[in-house]
């Protein structure tokens, strides 16, 4: 079942983990894809697979070697692309980094470089795309935070403030943007097994499982589905929301 027929989306953070994921899934469903990263190795090894996953070969697969902290870079690239396809109809703002330590050995670089990749580029993106998704009178913002936005976590302070802020960002930009039929959602993914999970110590892993209902770590592809719904029109009428696929970790 095509459910992006025809759409156009742009996933930030598109190259590797979750936001590969979403891409894929978008990509299996029909739609036009373009990515955002800053690794030109991986992403180009995405868009060679993002090429074998499409349904139909008139799909279109870009890719812009964008550092999305950047208000300049992203208002150009976006011109770039918006001059190819004309509009956009999906968003995904899923690039972001982790500089994870104790406030009291933070760097004030660590936690200018977490807020400026992980929200301030939420704000990039979604201002150089409304004006043109309000001329439209159609599209979709999906905004990937993370369930740290919601309960904390300790030695995150940067991470989890920048979570804590794109829910905040979404749920008034959805305000603003629903009259001219725009929705605009978060997903907070739990644990997903991802390298930044992989990069953890066994005895923070157990203690992470062991407070998962599921007793499992997620995937991308979990997340994926998650975003693939919010970016189809089953949830035309679902704004302002996030969704939370952790395992039943917060409840």
């Amino acid at each position: 079942m095509n459910l992006l027929n025809g759409k156009k989306a742009l996933v930030t953070g598109g190259s590797v983990g979750i936001g590969k994921a979403i891409a894929t899934a978008f990509v299996k469903n029909g739609a036009d894809v373009a990515i955002f990263a800053t690794n030109e190795v991986r992403i180009k090894e995405t868009v060679a697979e993002l090429e074998k996953s499409k349904v139909n070969p008139t799909q279109d697969i870009q890719y812009f070697l964008v550092d999305v902290s950047k208000k300049t870079l992203v208002e150009n690239a976006i011109a770039t692309l918006l001059s190819t396809w004309n509009d956009l109809d999906i968003l995904v703002n899923n690039a972001g980094i982790t500089r994870d330590g104790f406030i009291i050995k933070m760097t004030e670089e660590d936690w200018d470089e977490v807020i400026n990749i992980n929200l301030k580029s939420v704000f990039n993106t979604c201002k150089a795309v409304a004006r043109q998704m309000m001329k439209a009178k159609k599209g979709k913002i999906i905004n990937v935070s993370s369930v740290v936005g919601i309960v904390g976590s300790a030695a995150q302070v940067n991470y989890a403030a920048s979570k804590a802020g794109m829910i905040g960002f979404s749920k008034s930009l959805a305000k603003e943007l629903a009259r001219k039929n725009i929705c605009v959602n978060c997903i907070a993914p739990g644990y997903i097994q991802t390298r930044m999970t992989d990069a953890l110590t066994e005895d923070l892993k157990e203690k992470i499982l062991s407070s998962i209902p599921f007793n499992r770590y997620g995937t991308t592809e979990d997340i994926a589905q998650a975003a693939l719904f919010l970016a189809s029109n089953m949830s035309d009428y679902i704004t302002g929301q996030v969704l939370t696929v952790d395992g039943g970790m917060v409840m």
